[in-house]
């Protein structure tokens, strides 16, 4: 029987569109824009200035911050300009564009490492900290933060995200058929880091053939677990609940209950950092949609814009009602088709304007409770909405807003079509800004009261 969780939705996967289709290497676009956050944590900062020659797998930016990673270029090429670009989550924020000369040299400090079974964990955290490797599923997490687990904590499982449950999306999918012995190795790596005596892989019921050819490559401390296929199976809290039957407490990360949770794109790169030494400069990226002329699986450099990709699926049959970076249910909308493909960006779904209506001002709340069913979160999301539009953000956060992974399974049961989703980002970026404000007057203060002592 097909594990699974409690609530979530049942939806039209539309995967048959690309799941037989293969990975096609890209070539990256004439100038590829290099953003210096593409994941959770501190930005870097650059490495580089304008006019410096650049080459392939070159750290061109880094952090000191333990939650941060460094940048590297995916192309060989001069640097035009450090400066500010749009990226997929509708924000601004600094970036490297770099003119692709088409030579792709490779950085000479590129060199393969030890086997992974001679590396101690620490080294193998480190490889993967300096590659950039973030949670290629999707919510960038810095992978060399999960693997390295606190003194006192003991990891029993790692998990291998494999579910993709987002429609559209075959790109983990093609992964696990095309690379499994990247996929293996990877695994075992980040097993050995963090410490984890069990893997399991666990994978939705709708990919058979990706089942049968994981099953043949497991040994004694690892397993294939078969999912319902049901969104959203693969959020990392309702994989563990479904897997383990282990409840991950509010505001901690998943070792608390002996678990880590690492994506198939992420245990790739993780094998492609340890045996060739390359950084995180490609990730794979589906393009699809009813109205995409060649839709497909392809491996795309960092920081190739939008444009270069609708041009290698030949463009689209009609004129566009939207295009999603990522899936339709969690994905952002693209406001400009100079926008690059950034470390979590997965997949392009291009919808027509009859499958993506413009819609008007939501009905009243007719107190259905459709969307506390099917939270998978166990929230209540028609009284968190009230309680953000209404300014109670406290409230709102002892109710559980931090915890809400924004899969928008509430808007999209809620017969009224109220805005729940976008309520819940709202009512987080307020706090977020508040917790900053807080933090500056804070530091201020100590200032002061520090400039004061000295007199």
């Amino acid at each position: 029987m097909p594990k699974t969780f409690r609530g979530g939705v049942h939806l039209d996967y539309q995967k048959e569109l690309t799941n037989t289709k293969p990975l096609v290497e890209v070539e990256a676009s004439d100038v590829v824009i290099i953003p210096l956050k593409m994941h959770i944590g501190q930005e870097a900062k650059p490495l580089v200035k304008r006019g410096d020659h650049v080459l392939v797998g070159q750290k061109i930016g880094d952090t000191d911050a333990y939650v941060g990673v460094p940048v590297h270029s995916s192309v060989s090429g001069d640097v035009q300009k450090i400066g500010s670009a749009l990226l997929p989550n509708g924000l601004r924020g600094p970036a490297i564009f770099i003119k692709n000369d088409g030579l792709y040299e490779l950085d000479p400090n590129i060199k393969p490492n030890k086997s992974y079974v001679e590396l101690t964990d620490r080294e193998i955290v480190d490889i993967v900290r300096e590659a950039g490797i973030v949670g290629l599923g999707g919510a960038t997490f810095p992978t060399h933060v999960k693997l390295c687990v606190p003194e006192g904590k003991d990891v029993e499982y790692l998990l291998v995200n494999a579910a993709e449950c987002e429609p559209y999306l075959t790109c983990d999918h093609r992964t696990m058929l095309e690379r499994t012995d990247d996929l293996f190795y990877g695994i075992k790596a980040a097993a050995k880091a963090c410490g984890a005596d069990h893997i399991k892989i666990c994978v939705e019921d709708n990919k058979e053939d990706a089942i049968e050819l994981m099953q043949k490559y497991c040994d004694d401390i690892c397993e294939v677990v078969v999912l319902e296929t049901k969104y959203p199976q693969g959020g990392e809290r309702q994989l563990i609940k479904a897997v383990l039957n282990r409840e991950v407490p509010s505001g901690t990360l998943p070792y608390e209950v002996g678990v880590v949770v690492i994506n198939v794109g992420t245990a790739v790169a993780i094998s492609d950092a340890i045996r060739s030494g390359m950084p995180l400069i490609k990730r794979a990226v589906t393009v699809t949609g009813s109205i995409v002329k060649n839709p497909g699986n392809f491996i795309v450099p960092i920081g190739t814009t939008m444009d270069k990709l609708l041009e290698v699926v030949g463009g689209t049959t009609e004129n566009p009602g939207r295009i999603i970076y990522g899936g339709p249910m969690m994905g952002e909308t693209i406001h400009e088709l100079d926008e690059p493909i950034v470390k979590g960006t997965s997949g392009i779904v291009v919808l027509s304007r009859k499958e993506s209506p413009i819609l008007g001002e939501p009905d009243p709340c007719i107190r259905c409770a459709r969307c506390v069913d099917h939270c998978p979160v166990y929230l209540m999301p028609n009284f968190l909405e009230r309680l953000v539009s209404e300014n109670k953000l406290d409230k709102a956060k002892a109710n559980g807003l931090l915890d809400c992974i924004e899969c928008g399974t509430c808007s999209y049961v809620c017969p009224s079509k109220r805005h729940l989703v976008q309520w819940f980002r709202v009512g987080k970026m307020e706090l977020a800004a508040l917790k900053k404000r807080d933090e500056n007057k804070a530091k201020e203060t100590e200032k002061v009261a520090s400039a004061g002592g000295g007199m």
